[in-house]
């Protein structure tokens, strides 16, 4: 619990697994951020799994950005570097303000657990359409890193001296201005 004299605000994210073997039987990814985030006190916006295609993954998140019932987009697999892992490529395209600080905290909590093969992680982060997307490696310990170590606080209102819920009704100033 916070001692800020802040109220929490739930927001809405959407979780895609991005899979061409996974279900929802089987997805510990999915599963383990679905956890997490309706843990922390934030509405599963929508739950979905795609194959390791770019205009699928393109196609779905695009929609989720473009409903105000969603405010952020976490997926997880297809960030590494084999020809299925196409991730960053179909939802890069998508940003209008890429995230880098979050791809270099992420290697950098994820070296403190498994070294340097996190270099084989291509986690990425933006905004579109004034909704954050988040880019995960497709193993549970991944989103767990993410989660626990950067999205939990960023992702509450609470987090001072500054988070990512604070900002969320000025991300689409560019688009209001003349």
């Amino acid at each position: 619990m916070s001692d800020s004299p802040r109220q929490f605000i739930p927001v809405n994210i959407a979780v895609l697994t991005v899979s061409d073997t996974r279900t929802l039987d089987n997805d510990k990814s999915g599963d383990t951020l679905v956890a997490r985030i309706t843990d922390a006190g934030h509405k599963l916006a929508d739950r979905a799994i795609v194959p390791d295609d770019k205009q699928a993954i393109f196609n779905t998140v695009r929609d989720w950005t473009l409903s105000d019932a969603v405010d952020v987009v976490i997926t997880t697999g297809g960030t590494g570097f084999t020809g299925r892992d196409v991730t960053p490529e179909a939802l890069e395209p998508l940003f209008e303000k890429r995230m880098d600080g979050f791809s270099d905290v992420f290697h950098r909590i994820s070296y403190d657990k498994i070294g340097t093969s996190t270099i084989q992680s291509r986690a990425t982060g933006g905004v579109a359409n004034a909704t954050y997307i988040f880019v995960l490696p497709g193993s549970p310990g991944a989103c767990k890193d993410a989660w626990d170590g950067i999205l939990k606080a960023q992702l509450d209102y609470r987090h001072m001296p500054c988070n990512f819920v604070e900002i969320m009704p000025r991300l689409d100033e560019h688009l209001k201005r003349g």
